[in-house]
């Protein structure tokens, strides 16, 4: 059989179960697929295809799909960038103000307001379209096993058993976090205008399904196919919706198992983690990604990094478009760091988000963590292997500042980028892995845990971990014949390493330091490390806004209003003039407002049994 996408998973979306389903046979998880013929009915999937294409269907909804996003909407990501990055102190919105202007809603904390309507009705879809496949998927099997009882092995029934019932937790553990108090649905529901259950009752139905899940599932992907989940997807998924439920005892233990029993590490440096090389995809500190697709055949490339599409910069770089989800000023100063390679905002916290300049290469007077430099395209300093990052590649500078993202781009020696003439811009394209959970997220939840239960020296030793993986590589030349990185580094000229270390003598654009951190000496130092740490480390991967939140709404209020108003010697509503009409972050946005059309629909007899978020 010939292979031409790199995953069969992502084959299936709604109505083409059955050309996903064909595939289970192949060695490749995602591999080509038939074409449909006929009908689908619940006759036609009822066999061991037609679970399997269900169950792949069920992963695909993890990114935008066909009919996903609606025309013009971009809420359905894997990285929930508009919800986790932009609601942030981490990114702007991007491009010109009037671009994707729902967005401007959820920047400035309008929720209630039409347009961030459309991008909560996109997410909600997304995160209810994900558990009506996994139902589906669980029914499905169930009949099967009915009415052809050898259709399956029993280890092979319980494996598919436990991934749909992770992809339904996964999916409601989305809408949880968004929303607080929603629905959950399982596969023998009939009544879909179910009434919300509240935040402690949906936390308590998610660990009974993760529960079930780790009982069902296998240690190693089933079939040998890496992107299914696993029991330890499973239990690092128990810890954090422990953690975000505020159990940090039994998230510490849970943590624990995996970090003594299970299969994962730290990649050795950090370009191994954001990677669209082929031969690192779904390394060993993967713990949950999308796996995304590129040049299988799918005519539009919408297989690929479907939601991340826009967020690369704009031209005349060689992506072309679209300059979204920039960078903030707030998050570049956030990368200085002090005389002792400590984040600098903790050591003055009065002044470390003084500079309203544009940082750029060469400053070598203000020392920076590595990190910067792999999170941040910034003037003068090599964009991976690709050329100089230009800041004429900012879309609007006066709208989104003059920086661009970097994790999700591909590097060019990957080969990773979609074909031309495939969709639309396929040179923004590529089939890099989306990181949902990965280990160095673990890790840091783990030292929050351990901070909230008295280890100090515990938290400590995990932050340095991540740390002392910071120091091991920075920005390199990446240069070649084909860029202009030489042209401006002499000493680059034929030497092509995109990740050097941190002192190598080519590195002429940055001063960088990040070194351990030698105590903890009080709970509220540890916590602020902690929580700078995931800052630091996760930047730009649609986990900010989320974790504000889960610390509690008086950091959340003070950070965000910080950011807006005044925080550490800067304001970023006097950078980017348009945040001056941001609300302020109030109590109300511990949950978002729920999307109003979703509780129209719920009404029966006249009646609403969806019930808004307080507040809104």
């Amino acid at each position: 059989m010939k292979i031409v996408s790199k995953h069969a998973l992502l084959r299936g979306t709604g109505l083409v179960i059955l050309a996903t389903a064909a595939l289970y046979g192949c060695k490749d998880f995602l591999s080509n697929a038939a074409t449909p013929q006929g009908t689908l009915n619940q006759g036609t999937l009822a066999n061991r295809a037609g679970v399997e294409g269900s169950l792949i269907a069920t992963y695909r909804a993890l990114d935008c799909t066909t009919g996903l996003p609606r025309p013009g909407g971009w809420g359905c990501a894997a990285s929930d960038w508009v919800f986790g990055d932009v609601a942030s102190d981490d990114t702007y919105k991007g491009s010109d103000f009037g671009d994707q202007g729902p967005i401007n809603d959820i920047e400035g904390y309008h929720w209630s307001a039409p347009g961030a309507g459309l991008y909560l009705e996109d997410k909600w879809v997304q995160a209810y379209e994900g558990v009506v496949r996994a139902n589906a998927t669980l029914r499905l099997l169930k009949q099967v096993l009915a009415s052809s009882p050898g259709e399956f092995s029993a280890a092979d029934a319980k494996g598919i058993e436990g991934e749909a019932i992770f992809l339904r937790s996964h999916y409601m553990f989305e809408a949880w976090r968004m929303w607080g108090n929603v629905p959950y649905y399982r596969e023998d529901d009939t009544d879909f205008r179910k009434a919300n259950e509240d935040t402690t009752a949906v936390a308590a139905d998610l660990l009974k399904d993760l529960d079930s899940a780790i009982k069902l599932l296998p240690e190693t992907p089933r079939n040998g196919q890496a992107g299914r989940a696993t029991l330890w997807t499973a239990k690092a998924y128990k810890g954090r919706v422990q953690i975000y439920n505020h159990d940090y005892a039994g998230a510490a233990t849970t943590f624990k198992d995996v970090v003594a029993n299970g299969p994962y590490a730290l990649e050795a440096s950090v370009p191994d983690v954001w990677t669209a090389f082929f031969a690192k995809e779904n390394g060993k500190e993967t713990i949950f990604a999308y796996q995304a697709s590129a040049n299988d055949g799918e005519p539009n490339g919408a297989n690929a990094n479907e939601g991340e599409r826009l967020n690369f910069p704009n031209n005349p770089s060689h992506f072309s478009c679209c300059g979204f989800n920039p960078p903030s000023q707030n998050l570049v100063n956030f990368f200085k760091v002090d005389a002792n390679g400590l984040p600098l905002a903790l050591s003055a916290p009065d002044s470390w988000n003084a500079s309203n300049a544009e940082f750029v290469a060469g400053n070598l007077t203000t020392p920076v963590d590595p990190r910067l430099d792999w999170t941040v395209g910034r003037e003068g300093v090599p964009y991976k292997d690709w050329e100089l990052y230009d800041d004429a590649w900012a879309r609007d500078k006066d709208n989104a500042g003059p920086y661009s993202t970097k994790k999700n781009a591909h590097e060019k020696a990957s080969g990773a980028e979609t074909a031309p003439g495939v969709g639309w811009q396929p040179q923004q394209q590529n089939s890099m892995n989306m990181h949902i959970f990965r280990y160095g997220d673990l890790l840091l939840l783990l030292a929050e845990a351990e901070v909230e239960t008295g280890d100090l020296e515990g938290a400590r030793a995990l932050v340095n971990k991540i740390r002392a993986r910071a120091a091991v590589a920075a920005q390199g030349c990446g240069a070649s014949a084909d860029n202009n990185v030489a042209a401006k580094y002499p000493q680059c000229a034929g030497d092509s390493r995109m990740a050097v270390p941190i002192n190598d003598l080519s590195i002429t654009w940055a001063k960088y330091d990040v070194r351990p951190y030698p105590s903890f000496p009080s709970v509220a130092y540890a916590r602020a490390a902690v929580h700078a740490e995931r800052r630091l480390e996760l930047a730009l991967e649609g986990q900010r806004f989320f974790d504000l939140r889960r610390y509690g709404m008086p950091e959340a209020k003070a950070t965000i209003n910080g950011y807006l108003r005044g925080i550490g010697g800067g304001r970023e509503d006097a950078r980017r003039l348009y945040l001056v009409n941001a609300e302020d972050l109030q109590d109300k946005h511990r949950f978002y407002a729920i999307p109003p059309v979703e509780i129209d629909l719920s009404k029966s007899g006249g009646t609403e049994t969806l019930k808004q978020n307080l507040g809104w």
